[in-house]
């Protein structure tokens, strides 16, 4: 069993009705039908939604997300219509809220990798390759791929872990043409966005993308390019054969599996709090990866 450790309740407002609870965000939909996206501080690992929350995160998903999105205006539209508060929303709400166009939404979860690492390097361990490609011999954790590839996932529920699939189940589940867009437009912007983070001394090792259709043109959606949706890499350390110090839940990820922690991952029993200097180190990552990236100051 895994999922919520504390399932929170949605804040009623006024003229918003709530849609659903995902691990980071609450999604409503306003009077006009468009949706009203919130990024909480919540924090997941291991498929459970921890009962400790990190200060400012949601902000730094929204405000690196809004960044992004207007680096990435040529290649792909987005489905931001505004940064308003909405009336009568908490004042806690500002800064972490985004109205957004409602989308005919994929049900793929779109992978860019340029490194092999995770569950790609598990997969090359046994077969050579990832989501059925196939990768030269001698790669190790941390490897830069030959080219990027795009190795798509389904989409999980609250509790569940992404599932690797093939290309070839992608074209079987939205049609080739579809599937053809959707693998351009993400080495497109995995492309974009690798050379933008490397000029920052930073290395994008793996993104995921979520996008919908805005009657027939293509929508990238959600939050992009951020610590919870990639893996960035410090370039000034970078070491194929090892697990690299990256800007994300690294510190939670590290703890939870520790001695100290004192659980089990393989239990069914959900994990504990997070002490207050994981979570001050994990806040510190992701600022820094905002910080890094932006060039502004948080």
């Amino acid at each position: 069993m895994s999922g919520f450790v504390e399932k929170p309740e949605p804040i009623e407002v006024p003229g918003l009705v709530h849609l659903h609870t995902g691990k980071v965000r609450e999604l409503y939909q306003n009077e006009a039908g468009d949706l009203v996206m919130v990024a909480s501080d919540r924090m997941s690992a291991y498929d459970w939604v921890l009962p400790s929350e990190i200060p400012d995160k949601g902000r730094v998903l929204t405000q690196l997300s809004l960044w992004w999105f207007d680096q990435l205006t040529d290649l792909v539209p987005n489905h931001v219509l505004s940064t308003e508060l909405p009336e009568g929303a908490p004042a806690d709400w500002a800064g972490r809220t985004l109205i957004c166009k409602s989308l005919q939404m994929v049900p793929v979860e779109c992978v860019a990798r340029g490194y092999l690492t995770g569950s790609g390097l598990v997969e090359y361990k046994e077969s050579r390759t990832v989501c059925g490609l196939a990768l030269p011999e001698g790669l190790v954790d941390g490897s830069e791929l030959p080219a990027p590839i795009f190795t798509p996932a389904t989409k999980a529920e609250v509790g569940e872990h992404d599932e690797n699939v093939s290309y070839e189940e992608v074209v079987r589940q939205v049609g080739a043409e579809t599937a053809a867009q959707l693998r351009q437009t993400t080495l497109a912007v995995y492309g974009r966005a690798r050379d933008i983070a490397r000029e920052r001394g930073i290395l994008l090792a793996d993104t995921k993308f979520e996008f919908g259709f805005d009657g027939t043109e293509l929508v990238i959606a959600d939050e992009v390019l951020t610590p919870d949706s990639s893996r960035f890499w410090p370039a000034e350390t970078w070491e194929p054969g090892r697990a690299q110090p990256s800007y994300d839940k690294q510190y939670v990820r590290d703890w939870l599996t520790s001695p100290a922690s004192g659980w089990d991952r393989k239990s069914e029993q959900p994990p504990p709090a997070l002490p207050a200097e994981v979570v001050e180190r994990t806040r510190a990552k992701y600022i820094e990866a905002y910080e890094k990236l932006t060039g502004t100051r948080w």
